[in-house]
């Protein structure tokens, strides 16, 4: 048996994920499989496979103890390439989909909308081969305990695999309950958050150290994690923001804006149409894997507008502004939601699907498009060996700014900057005319209140009315479709409708969304509906043995293992969003216990801090805020939101921001409104400074520096 497991995990393939195929186009088809009553679009790609595929839910799992028959449990996503190259090998071929529905009962799940099996499963794969990836492939007990899991298999593999793995259940049953149980008790094991008694004391020697340690695996020269593949990773890039400013850390500014350019000027940034792809597979961020996810994009949204805010560089707000009119034109619903990511694939001309086919060109073809000014372009976007792809195809990519270009090339920079936009705007009329990469249309909650973030950042940053337009629509569709009666939140919408319980992601995204908006309006509203959001997860989510939080609600089906996620990874974890949460909440509201509960979560994680940073940004952020003062920022007067305007303009990590324009009942507010004139009051912990009436004397009262 031992050997066996070795067999299969040499076998394993790890792929990263992006795209589809192109059933679906016909009407008629031979097979029809329970997916078929789904919503999810990943799962509807699969409902006419010849393979019996069931949905997760509580009628499947019984349905496996029923037959005692083993759970195939294969996850993926929409926009996952290799997913679905695994299902045209194997998911559509009928000889191999009799070896899957005699043994098994087979369970697709859409890691997007049920990432709480996909972490369980997730963990499984990692405990048995040291990786993990998409499309993800376990295989368990009927109870759903996993005893062996992989990702891509070729179809000659799988068949193999699936026959092994047959007989074994059937002549030594045993043996698959005896690795089951092991296996188990590992990710039950690896899920034990050790609440820390000892007193919480955090410390800025320790800050430094967890950067120190950090600094190693920073590409000093292209940005990023050394080497490829390049994920951008918002969080960490925010966190160093301010370290870097609030340390006058000059190596970490310089690399903070060297990521922050490379990304911009790199093919990762689709420099027509705007929106960043998900990762870049070479050092330098030029050729992505090409799928659009609308998390990416929201945080990267927030990241350029905070750096803009701090640094005042004009190419920062470019990208947010190009990412935010990519996003209204490609990810936008009418009710204000936002839809999931966009495929990688795309359909040619000759009806093939092909990677990044709508998006890259050929030499011909700029110049055909382009005409006379096609030297200049080529220059500007690297039409040559730097900016080359594969055969003739080219990725567009800068690699230098529109000044230094302007002078090498003597342009003056107001006509490069018309002739840019001309550009842009001739390509993207003609990228339209191509097949587009197919839409992942369902709506998560999380993802959603990502992205409602985003845009009150960049309203907060540039002062546009639309961006807080937008944010407040958005924000309006997940407290009118999103809440349930009880309180809670759904996971999904798609169609009109909301089924899925929503998980601690959702919950702690949102709250931190609505703070955002509140501090953006001062309206009560959403500082009220974040405090409600957040005693809903104490009633539903929180262990009274760690103090943190489970990602599961008590109202959901029992997994193996209930997870407390505290790794921030492209997503920060939702336990450190909820303990920043609780941090703010516990200012606001003047509430002890949300105070203490942040600061015991933080405490119960500092070790893995300082040993990997990279992993624990977003806890970083929070442990900055008890280094040096933090300030709550009070605004009251009937000019509160004009002076909410001006202390905008300048960039403060180290405050919260309270106001009103009549009298208010939050514990920072009171006995503090006057409508004779507007009052800024700068205060630590409750205890306020002399109030002024200007914001420069305000400003003058705050140290942003430890």
């Amino acid at each position: 048996m031992r050997n066996f497991l070795i067999l299969l995990t040499i076998s394993t393939i790890i792929f990263s994920c992006k795209s589809q195929t192109k059933d679906e186009m016909s009407t008629e088809h031979k097979y029809t499989n329970d997916l078929i009553h789904e919503t999810s679009p990943y799962l509807l790609q699969h409902a006419h496979n010849p393979v019996n595929w069931y949905a997760w839910n509580k009628e499947t799992l019984e349905l496996a103890k029923k037959e005692n028959k083993l759970l195939l449990i294969s996850i993926g996503y929409a926009a996952c390439h290799w997913c679905h190259v695994m299902e045209h090998e194997s998911f559509e071929d009928s000889t191999v989909a009799v070896i899957m529905n005699e043994h098994f009962i087979n369970v697709k799940v859409d890691r997007e909308e049920r990432p709480d099996v996909d972490q369980i499963y997730m963990n499984a794969v990692q405990l048995i081969t040291g990786r993990g990836g998409w499309p993800l492939n376990a295989i368990a007990l009927p109870d759903g305990r996993p005893f062996w899991g992989g990702t891509y298999f070729p179809k000659d593999n799988w068949v193999k695999i699936l026959h092994q793995i047959a007989d074994l259940y059937k002549n030594d049953p045993k043996k698959a309950e005896e690795y089951a149980q092991k296996l188990t008790e590992g990710i039950q094991q690896s899920d034990i958050i050790i609440l820390k008694t000892e007193e919480a004391s955090f410390k800025l020697s320790e800050l430094d150290l967890a950067v120190k340690n950090w600094l190693p695996t920073m590409d000093l020269k292209n940005g990023g994690r050394t080497g490829a593949p390049k994920f951008p990773m918002p969080n960490n890039i925010q966190f160093l923001l301010r370290y870097g400013i609030q340390k006058n850390d000059t190596q970490i500014k310089d690399y903070v804006k060297t990521t922050l350019t490379k990304m911009a000027y790199g093919g990762m940034n689709d420099q027509i149409g705007g929106g960043f792809a998900r990762y870049s597979v070479d050092d330098r961020w030029h050729i992505p894997h090409f799928e659009k996810m609308l998390y990416d994009n929201a945080q990267l949204i927030s990241l350029y507008a905070n750096a803009h805010q701090a640094t005042k560089n004009p190419l920062y707000k470019q990208v947010v502004f190009e990412t935010t009119q990519f996003i209204e034109r490609e990810l936008y619903h009418e009710e204000g939601a936002f839809y999931s990511s966009l495929d990688a694939d795309s359909l040619t001309e000759n009806e093939e699907l092909e990677e990044g086919a709508y998006y890259v060109w050929t030499k011909e073809e700029l110049q055909k498009i382009i005409g006379s000014d096609f030297e200049l372009f080529a220059k500007y976007y690297n039409v040559n060996l730097y900016g080359k792809w594969e055969k003739d195809k080219y990725n567009l990519i800068r690699n230098s700014s529109d000044k230094d270009f302007s002078k090498k090339n003597n342009i003056t920079e107001e006509d490069l900057s018309q002739k840019i936009i001309s550009w842009k705007k001739v390509l993207l009329k003609e990228r339209e005319k191509r097949n587009k990469p197919r839409l992942d249309d369902k709506i998560l909650t999380s993802w959603n209140a990502l992205m409602l973030k985003a845009y009150v950042n960049a309203y907060t940053v540039f002062n546009e009315e639309h961006f807080l337009k937008v944010a407040l629509k958005n924000a309006y569709f997940i407290s009118n479709k999103q809440i349930k009666e009880d309180g809670g939140l759904y996971r999904n919408f798609k169609n009109g409708k909301s089924n899925i319980e929503a998980y601690l992601e959702d919950y702690a995204t949102t709250i931190d969304a609505f703070i955002s908006l509140y501090e953006a309006t001062f309206d009560e509203n959403w500082l009220m509906q974040a405090k409600q959001l957040t005693d809903y997860c104490f009633d539903h989510f929180y262990d009274d043995n760690s103090k943190m939080f489970f990602f599961t609600s008590d109202k959901d089906i029992e997994l193996i293992s209930r997870k407390i996620e505290i790794d921030d990874n492209v997503i920060p974890s939702s336990n450190s969003i909820m303990a920043n949460n609780l941090f703010k909440l516990g200012h606001y509201y003047e509430n002890k216990m949300y105070s203490s509960n942040a600061k015991i979560m933080l405490n119960n994680i500092k070790d893995n801090i300082v040993t990997y940073a990279a992993g624990a940004s977003n806890w970083l952020n929070l442990y900055a805020n008890y280094l040096g003062e933090y300030y709550e920022i009070a605004i009251s007067g009937t000019e509160a939101k004009d002076k909410l305007k001006e202390i905008n303009k300048n960039y403060i990590p180290n405050k919260l921001l309270v106001g009103s324009t009549k009298e208010s009942n939050l514990p920072l507010l009171k006995y503090k409104y006057s409508d004779k004139e507007t009052t800024i009051f700068i205060c630590i912990d409750g205890a306020c400074q002399m109030p002024v009436n200007e914001t420069e004397k305000a400003l003058k009262q705050i140290k942003t520096q430890f």
